[in-house]
């Protein structure tokens, strides 16, 4: 499925997890089933080998493989985005490289870490890595994992490189991100608590983290909103509330908390991670369930 203009991935994405076996190897079988998941509770896309995905601690042949084990269970009925962000350049060269071999719709990029590289460095590497391919680019802000927030002038520097469309927000600033959207960029919300927001003020769609338990809800907040009911898409809103709280509210939140509300779900079987993250306790586990209960999604 193709997006719109204003929506070049479409208008729902979740940063998927990645499945793991009991031995730490990845689970293609599982992490298809992931997608297929997401596609058939109201995605337009999916976002692979993200935060969510555990990109930090897989192997480049492993991406090839989970990529292409995505591209083949959902390719034909959704966009595929594959996160090529790193803080080496030629690393993110590289996995953009093979990310376009296997077909992918748009490349997920984010600001390098830990590194914490200047504006000039940002942007040099933004530039090397779009370049590196024909295949349209999300940037990706969030100064909480990066350290470093890409500025209005690289916003303004990176806009100008062709194949830069979009950018997944996880700053949260309505009045920057206004700012950043009349520069040309499709904004995608990066953070679910400000999913209704940004969509007030103009944004294309969500890159979500709660899609992996409350995809339908998400779309029929959507359509709402897209249909003038905005009391209505509040009201969704509202009743995912503790959802939100619960997937986002514990430590290292993402990957263990989505794995284990698919757990819930039936769609996985475990809820393994890979160190340094660990599997969500059984006090956690509980809460999540509890939070899940009350939005009505269990």
């Amino acid at each position: 499925m193709t997006g719109t203009p204003s929506a070049p991935f479409g208008r729902l994405l979740t940063a998927m997890a990645t499945a793991f076996k009991d031995d730490g190897s990845v689970d293609l079988d599982g992490t298809a089933r992931i997608a297929r998941h997401l596609v058939d509770h109201g995605h337009d896309g999916v976002v692979v080998s993200g935060t969510t995905g555990e990109s930090p601690t897989t192997t480049v042949a492993e991406d090839g493989e989970i990529l292409a084990a995505v591209k083949d269970a959902v390719g034909d009925r959704a966009t595929v985005v594959a996160g090529v962000g790193t803080n080496s350049t030629a690393h993110s060269i590289e996995l953009a490289v093979q990310a376009e071999k296997v077909g992918v719709d748009g490349l997920l990029l984010v600001t390098p870490y830990y590194n914490k590289p200047g504006q000039a460095g940002v942007l040099h590497h933004f530039r090397t890595v779009a370049e590196a391919t024909g295949v349209p680019v999300m940037l990706y802000d969030v100064p909480g994992r990066t350290g470093t927030a890409i500025s209005l002038e690289t916003y303004a520097a990176a806009i100008q490189i062709d194949t830069v469309v979009a950018v997944k927000d996880a700053v949260g600033d309505y009045l920057r991100g206004v700012r950043i959207m009349e520069l040309g960029y499709a904004l995608y919300s990066g953070d679910d608590a400000s999913n209704l927001g940004w969509l007030a003020h103009g944004a294309a769609g969500f890159v979500s983290v709660v899609g992996h338990v409350a995809g339908n809800e998400l779309r029929a907040m959507l359509d709402a909103f897209d249909g003038g009911d905005h009391a209505k898409a509040l009201e969704i809103f509202t009743r995912l509330v503790p959802a939100i709280d619960a997937v986002m509210g514990v430590p290292n939140y993402g990957a263990t908390s989505a794995k284990a509300g698919l757990q819930l779900l039936g769609v996985l079987d475990n809820r393994n991670v890979r160190g340094p993250l660990v599997p969500l306790d059984d006090d956690e586990y509980a809460a999540l369930r509890t939070g899940l209960e009350a939005a009505g999604l269990l």
